[in-house]
């Protein structure tokens, strides 16, 4: 099997979980030792259970390892050495000719005891993304539990969030601890337990103020910050996706063209914006939904609405994050291709195929299970 350089662009890599890499290397250093992460892993193979899985976009000198066209695939890269991913790996593509095989070398499985690995990898295979809250309730929803501390927040991620997670629930800290020192005080250690997969007394006013008991008390947490995470993450994409959605209705093809490929560039880029815009309308409708129920707990101290919200609120995350997954791949895909300034052009070939990746990622949503946007 040879040996995979693309690895060493991740040298850097710190975090467990992006929307593009699931570092299961950094998962394992920072909770090997834990009952529950040997209780319930992601693979049952500790090898494939140490690796880096990625939302990879097939170059073309990768595309003859399909059989059908792939714009972007899961790929799975098993280090040399865990301790130094500069070194490089070995790797396979979900879905390429032949991948059991490399996939039961690599993962060294007995025979017939590599089932439930190929289902898993599967299920995270037709996500968009690889965000935490994403991943983990579609797993949930295919009836795979594994353990919270695989879909914890990255390190970089919860330094970001921190503020805009503060100012989000400052009105609801007020409500659950003492006005005055107490609330100021408990602002920063309730902001760190709520980006953190762990549920501890830090929390517990909450929990007396929402009237939950542990369970559900602890379901309520994953999705409350399930929406912090998603409110927080379009406000970063905003900009982006309104710069993406101009340029997208600019952009021309270069070079040489044929009457059927402008044809087909002109339906693309309509479908593809209309597309995005019902996506931005669908998110911000369930993120309004969030906030109508916060509001009703915070301005009118009713609590029974906002914790009914997030009890129901886990059968939105598989819809609310294929769509926040597909923006931000299109938003950063745009930015890195078309970034700087300038009259935005390509070749139409490449145009058409960019158009026909976005369009992929909303179609595969349409033809997934249908999950309620509202609750």
């Amino acid at each position: 099997m040879a040996g995979d350089r693309s690895v060493r662009n991740l040298g850097a890599l710190r975090g467990a979980s992006t929307s593009r890499v699931l570092n299961l290397s950094a998962v394992r250093k920072a909770h090997g030792e834990e009952p529950e992460y040997r209780a319930a892993p992601l693979f049952d193979s500790p090898i494939i259970n140490s690796s880096l899985i990625l939302k990879h976009r097939v170059r073309g000198d990768e595309s003859y390892l399909f059989d059908t066209p792939h714009n972007v695939a899961t790929k799975v890269i098993v280090p040399f050495d865990m301790d130094d991913l500069k070194l490089g790996g070995r790797s396979f593509f979900f879905g390429q000719r032949g991948f059991r095989d490399a996939m039961r070398q690599i993962g060294n499985y007995n025979p017939d005891a590599m089932q439930r690995d190929l289902e898993v990898l599967r299920l995270i295979s037709t996500v968009p993304s690889l965000d935490p809250f994403l991943l983990r309730e579609h797993l949930r929803f295919n009836d795979i539990n594994v353990a919270d501390c695989y879909f914890e927040i990255s390190a970089a991620d919860k330094a970001r969030m921190s503020e805009f997670v503060a100012t989000d629930i400052r009105h609801l800290i007020h409500l659950a601890f003492a006005k005055g020192a107490g609330a100021s005080s408990s602002t920063a250690k309730l902001v760190s337990a709520l980006l953190s997969t762990a549920v501890d007394e830090k929390l517990e006013p909450m929990r007396i103020t929402l009237m939950l008991d542990g369970e559900q008390f602890r379901e309520g947490v994953f999705s409350w910050r399930g929406f912090l995470y998603y409110k927080w993450s379009m406000n970063q994409l905003w900009p982006g996706l309104g710069s993406a959605i101009q340029e997208l209705k600019t952009i021309r093809a270069s070079g040489v063209q044929t009457n059927d490929q402008l044809r087909l560039i002109a339906e693309h880029k309509k479908r593809v914006i209309l597309a995005i815009l019902r996506a931005r309308q669908d998110v911000a409708g369930a993120v309004k939904n969030y906030d109508d129920a916060y509001s009703d707990l915070v301005e009118h101290g009713k609590p029974a609405t906002f914790r009914d919200f997030l009890l129901k609120a886990p059968a939105m995350f598989i819809t609310l994050g294929e769509r926040v997954g597909t923006i931000s791949h299109i938003v950063s895909f745009w930015q890195y291709r078309f970034g700087g300034r300038g009259m935005k052009t390509a070749d139409a070939d490449e145009l058409i195929a960019i158009f026909n990746d976005f369009e992929s990622g909303f179609n595969q949503q349409e033809a997934a299970p249908a999950h309620a946007m509202s609750a």
